[in-house]
């Protein structure tokens, strides 16, 4: 059986802590899309994690973690997030690459800070970790897979081709140094030796899998507003954010995933440029920024503040809808125990007319939100086990939720560990 866990809105929902939760009980965890641009911040047994690279199930000692085809493959960053389990005495994972996976470059991370810097206050909040420009050479067809890597004659013709073409843009186009072909090939030399071990040919190894009734969970990166066809383009990752490509990212059917777990927050945070309809901002932002997550709103990968504002109903129902959702792992409630009374968003007014529907991002630049609220409930809920025994305006509003957004929530989260969730009975 296939499941999903992936992310109904801009990311951070945390997925990190929901697949970590699932791979206890899964085979093949299998990373299918996006790079070292997002992290998964993990809280357990071994202490807290930001992993970039690696699939959120490699603390689970029976469990094979994968990168799939999908990927963006970072080999130093992946290299060093294994350096960093061993250093803390995290049994090292049963790892697998995809030979089909795209190589980022050293040039794809050069490229995409020269980009930014060039577009200077019309840049897209890029983390400057080459995604956009690994992409970009894969559908071109001029992209390093890993299979690549094994062949010094096919990757030496390859590298001198990339190098002509980039080094046009670095001349003219950004004023910068230019590449150096054979400084390029030890760089690859040395990462097809460091993987060497990990390369498989996955789709082989998933059918076989399927075959045998393997338990498999693909883990998603970022979330369905963020996504290069339905998200707030241009203001999107590089790659499809949806289940519906976890098949093509992992090379599996379709049919085989039978349960999608979309990952939904109880507020809202984004990083990055973009419309963000229900942002809070000045001391109200900060606070709930200070207080939220694990340690305060801060990206996994940049470390910058997160934008961050009250739960969207438009928005989530549209990222679940997109997602395919089965069921919704609710998360992040805890840290909104400050509160009296908290903002819900269940509308836009755009041109002073109201939707429920998400609209395309040009009118979600022009909408404003429509707002209501529900009582807060002003304790602390950590610990809490059984969702009978939260406060009843954490019910209340969880409850609220559901209705809103017209998908079952099955669990709860109220708390960074591996623990701190809440199972439940869905009310629709």
């Amino acid at each position: 059986m296939i499941k999903a866990v992936v992310g109904a809105n801009w990311g951070d929902e945390g997925k990190g802590k929901i697949t970590d939760l699932l791979a206890e009980s899964a085979d093949i965890v299998v990373r299918f899309q996006g790079g070292s641009n997002a992290g998964h911040t993990i809280v357990n047994d071994y202490g807290k994690f930001a992993l970039h690279m690696l699939p959120s199930g490699v603390f689970n000692e029976n469990t094979v973690s994968v990168l799939g085809n999908g990927v963006a493959l970072n080999i130093p960053i992946l290299m060093g997030e294994l350096q960093s389990l061993r250093e803390r005495n995290v049994p090292l994972p049963k790892l697998l690459i995809s030979d089909r996976a795209q190589v980022v470059m050293p040039y794809h991370i050069l490229l995409d800070a020269y980009e930014e810097e060039r577009l200077g206050g019309k840049s897209f909040g890029s983390t400057k970790s080459g995604i956009a420009p690994t992409y970009a050479d894969k559908y071109a067809k001029i992209g390093l897979q890993v299979c690549e890597l094994f062949d010094d004659e096919f990757l030496k013709d390859k590298l001198a081709q990339a190098c002509v073409q980039k080094n046009v843009l670095l001349e003219h186009l950004y004023h910068k140094p230019l590449l150096d072909e054979e400084e390029l090939f030890r760089t690859c030399v040395e990462y097809r030796e460091q993987i060497a071990t990990y390369v498989c040919n996955l789709s082989a190894y998933m059918y076989q899998a399927i075959k045998e009734g393997k338990t498999i969970l693909l883990e998603g990166q970022l979330g369905a507003l963020k996504d290069t066809d339905h998200g707030i383009y241009p203001m999107v990752t590089s790659a499809s954010t949806l289940a519906a490509y976890g098949a093509v990212g992992a090379g599996v059917p379709p049919y085989e995933i039978k349960d999608i777990i979309t990952v939904v927050k109880a507020y809202s945070s984004a990083v990055g440029a973009g419309p963000f309809v229900s942002e809070i901002f000045g001391e109200e932002a900060e606070e709930l920024r200070r207080r939220g997550g694990d340690g305060g709103e801060y990206g996994a990968t940049t470390g910058r503040p997160r934008r961050v504002g009250w739960f969207d109903a438009v928005a989530t129902r549209y990222g679940c809808r997109m997602q395919g959702t089965t069921e919704v792992a609710f998360t992040v409630l805890d840290p909104l125990g400050y509160l009296a009374e908290i903002p819900i968003c269940v509308g836009y007014e755009i041109d002073g007319k109201v939707t429920e529907d998400f609209p395309n991002t040009a009118e979600c630049y022009k909408a404003k939100p429509v707002l209501k609220t529900l009582k807060g409930w002003n304790c602390d809920i950590r610990g809490i086990r059984a969702f009978e025994e939260l406060p009843r305006e954490a019910q209340d509003y969880v409850d609220e939720i559901e209705r809103l957004i017209g998908f079952p929530i099955t669990m709860v989260s109220n708390g960074p560990g591996r623990k701190d969730i809440i199972y439940r009975t869905p009310k629709i």
